[in-house]
């Protein structure tokens, strides 16, 4: 499923292009955008926002949609925007993805790009929750999703499975340094391709190249050598090196 970094890519994309183009015609799209003027493109955590004068055209990639500048039509294109300067597109292989129209954005955590270390901490502290489902909780931090969560904890070192109330304040402020790093890094080289993903231009990206743990179950740690070990965290794979993240 695309993640803040993937989003994040796409959004830089569109937001090169799409600002004050007008909506001419549209398929499958809450009709009340034609005839209106895109004067922005921004994200908010996992959601892709064309901003309005009067609200908000909404995207949410799934876990396997694409939203790209490109004209004609695909085997999985779900809805088209005809624009005054081209074709917005959005494709969708498993159907998950979503585009809709409103007036105000969806209910979130803070962005963790935008958040300082010292209000990530007194978060934190105040959750029971082991530290890779509150990494996952859209409510308590928005955008973060699996493959950024394990990367962070991994650089981090520390255990998925931690509470983050008994985590030092040390220690969170360096998961909260780990997560910054890990998502602009990744955002630098256009997100991670593992699956569907392509920016708004059809490209991969190339961070799943750097991936340290993500995916690796079963391979060598690339800090100490130790076999990477998978489990279940919020209903989610994880793999992390038992050796190098103590709880």
């Amino acid at each position: 499923m695309p993640e803040l970094p993937e989003v994040e890519t796409v959004v830089r994309g569109l937001r090169e292009v799409l600002p004050g183009q007008r909506v001419e015609a549209v398929e499958n799209v809450d009709a009340r955008v034609v005839g209106k003027e895109i004067v922005g493109v921004r994200r908010h955590g996992k959601f892709i926002g064309l901003v309005f004068g009067d609200g908000l055209l909404l995207v949410h990639l799934g876990m396997t949609g694409q939203l790209t500048l490109s004209e004609g039509t695909g085997k999985f294109t779900r809805a088209r925007l005809m624009l005054s300067g081209g074709v917005l597109r959005f494709d969708d292989i498993r159907k998950f993805g979503r585009m809709y129209w409103d007036t105000d954005w969806p209910e979130r955590g803070p962005d963790p790009l935008e958040m300082s270390t010292a209000e990530f901490v007194e978060r934190a502290k105040g959750r029971r929750a082991r530290v890779k489902a509150l990494l996952l909780d859209q409510r308590f931090l928005r955008g973060v999703g699996n493959i950024y969560a394990d990367e962070s904890l991994f650089r981090a070192g520390l255990h998925p499975l931690a509470v983050a109330a008994r985590v030092s304040r040390k220690r969170l402020a360096g998961l909260h340094g780990a997560l910054v790093e890990v998502l602009e890094e990744a955002i630098r080289a256009g997100g991670s391709s593992i699956s569907d993903y392509v920016d708004a231009r059809g490209e991969r990206g190339s961070f799943q190249e750097r991936h340290q743990v993500y995916g690796k179950a079963g391979k060598a740690c690339p800090r100490c050598g130790a076999e990477l070990k998978r489990m279940l965290v919020a209903q989610r794979g994880t793999t992390y090196c038992g050796g190098c993240q103590g709880r």
